[in-house]
């Protein structure tokens, strides 16, 4: 994998190395060919985009362990395909984004106005 850049144009940072992020768990939002949800946005998950996310059949609070995953908890950063954050931001359940840990391919899907209102922190966006 070459070098990946996160969507303000610096250096990929790291998600999340507990719990171990990322589609290759890495603890970044890289991707690669065999990556096909695209694990693009490093995000801060909430209650109620974890409930969402369960609701539309992607539950990320049961541990999996044969996925090395041991389930997500509001607060934990992790990194998420690019079109299940776009689905939760059309039913308004959208978690705030980690935009230096964000990865800049997501950019084809969502523009960077759109994620930077959503950033983790952010004056008008989600609560921190």
């Amino acid at each position: 994998m070459s070098e990946q850049r996160n969507v303000l144009g610096g250096l990929l940072l790291a998600c999340s190395y507990a719990p171990l992020a990322g589609f290759y768990r890495t603890g970044c939002c890289v991707t690669g060919p065999e990556d096909v949800g695209r694990h693009l946005i490093c995000v801060r998950v909430t209650a109620e985009f974890l409930a969402f996310s369960k609701q539309v059949g992607n539950d990320l609070t049961t541990p999996l362990p044969e996925y090395r995953f041991k389930g997500l908890k509001p607060g934990d950063r992790w990194c998420l395909c690019s079109l299940r954050w776009k689905e939760a931001l059309e039913a308004g359940m959208a978690p705030p984004v980690v935009l230096e840990a964000t990865n800049e391919l997501v950019l084809r899907v969502i523009d960077l106005d759109t994620l930077k209102a959503h950033a983790h922190g952010a004056p008008m966006g989600p609560a921190s």
